[in-house]
């Protein structure tokens, strides 16, 4: 069992059935899993959220955006959805605290390794907005970044299909899913699960990567007790 992850969530995924902006239902659902991970498994939890159901900065560029300002406009949008995830926890009755890789107290707390770990051993989700703090760089990146840093045991990729198949499996009816992947396999064959700065931070310093459906309730307590859920990519 994993003792301490980073969970990567998509921004898309938070706005559900809305398309945008954020669906209250489905944020409820995250923040019960995540704190049903924390307070009856004991599971150090810290969280990256991307900003795509907002604004995305890439896409952004194709219209015009100057490239550095539309990257700083998706950090604000992850630091929107970090907000949202620690107020969906705290109502709950879970600890969540903010911390963003650019300044911007008092809606966050300024990122460094050490603050984050100590608050994951005192049972608060530590929700990590704003990515690497630099443009040019995706969540994906971030998240691989943040992993290695606190010396997560896995990156866990919540995403809306069930792992990492042979091709897309929204588009292509044959397509067959995978159970273990190596990350060099991932990148021979071209599949884009993650950016290839991520996916070479989490092969060099070998932090598993595990790619499963976030939307099924009880699907991230199961992948944690050990069931096979999902996709894992490694090393071996």
């Amino acid at each position: 069992m994993y003792k301490r992850i980073l969970l990567k969530l998509s921004g898309e995924s938070l706005a559900g059935s809305k398309g945008q902006g954020i669906d209250e239902q489905r944020l409820a659902e995250y923040a019960m899993q995540i704190r049903e991970l924390v307070e009856d498994m004991g599971v150090e939890v810290s969280v990256v959220i991307g900003g795509g159901n907002f604004f995305r900065g890439l896409s952004g560029a194709g219209k015009g955006f100057d490239r550095v300002r539309g990257d700083q406009m998706g950090m604000l949008a992850t630091a929107m959805n970090s907000l949202a995830l620690c107020s969906a926890l705290e109502n709950i009755g879970a600890k969540a605290k903010a911390l963003t890789a650019v300044r911007m107290e008092p809606i966050g707390e300024f990122y460094n390794k050490w603050r984050a770990i100590e608050l994951m051993r005192r049972q608060y989700v530590v929700v990590l907005a704003c990515g690497t703090g630099n443009p040019f760089f995706t969540t994906d990146s971030g998240a691989a970044l943040r992993g290695v840093e606190l010396e997560a045991d896995a990156m866990l990729k919540g995403t809306r299909v069930d792992g990492i198949y042979t091709a897309d499996p929204e588009k292509d009816p044959t397509a067959v899913r995978f159970d273990r992947i190596s990350f060099d396999e991932l990148y021979r064959r071209g599949l884009k699960v993650m950016d290839l700065t991520a996916v070479t931070l989490c092969r060099e310093n070998n932090l598993p990567v595990q790619v499963f459906r976030m939307d099924e309730p009880g699907n991230l307590r199961r992948l944690i007790e050990g069931q096979p859920i999902g996709t894992l990519v490694s090393n071996s």
